[in-house]
């Protein structure tokens, strides 16, 4: 059973930063992608960053040189550190990743989701 756990989200001010951390466990064999998404009231989910194994990066354009995702893949975890927030940024954000587990000598692959995190940025 794979899971993602995430957390850091909150309330802060406009202007303000946070960290995101999400965590996945279980019996993994390796993690591909691994990526942020948020979805605000009332609309559709957006992919905000995601990293592959080897780094390379993508950002949403509305986050572009304000949020910094990394990731530790000795701990399987991937971060999202969000500066200067604004209110549009307020939504849950999402963990997502690309696990490949290993049952017995077959590699099997699948996307699994964290449970969302409230990012709340007042004005």
């Amino acid at each position: 059973q794979i899971q993602l756990v995430e957390s850091g989200g909150g309330l802060v001010q406009a202007g303000g930063s946070l960290r995101l951390s999400c965590a996945a466990s279980g019996v993994i064999f390796s993690i591909n992608r691994m990526g942020w998404y948020r979805q605000a009231p009332g609309k559709q989910r957006e992919l905000v960053a995601i990293i592959t194994a080897s780094g390379r990066i993508n950002y949403a354009g509305s986050v572009k040189g304000r949020f910094t995702i990394s990731r530790d893949n000795a701990k399987n975890t991937v971060y999202l550190q969000m500066n200067s927030l604004k209110p549009e940024d307020t939504a849950v954000y999402y963990c997502n990743a690309d696990v490949t587990i290993l049952v017995v000598t077959t590699r099997i692959q699948g996307e699994y989701w964290g449970q969302g995190t409230q990012v709340t940025v007042s004005s």
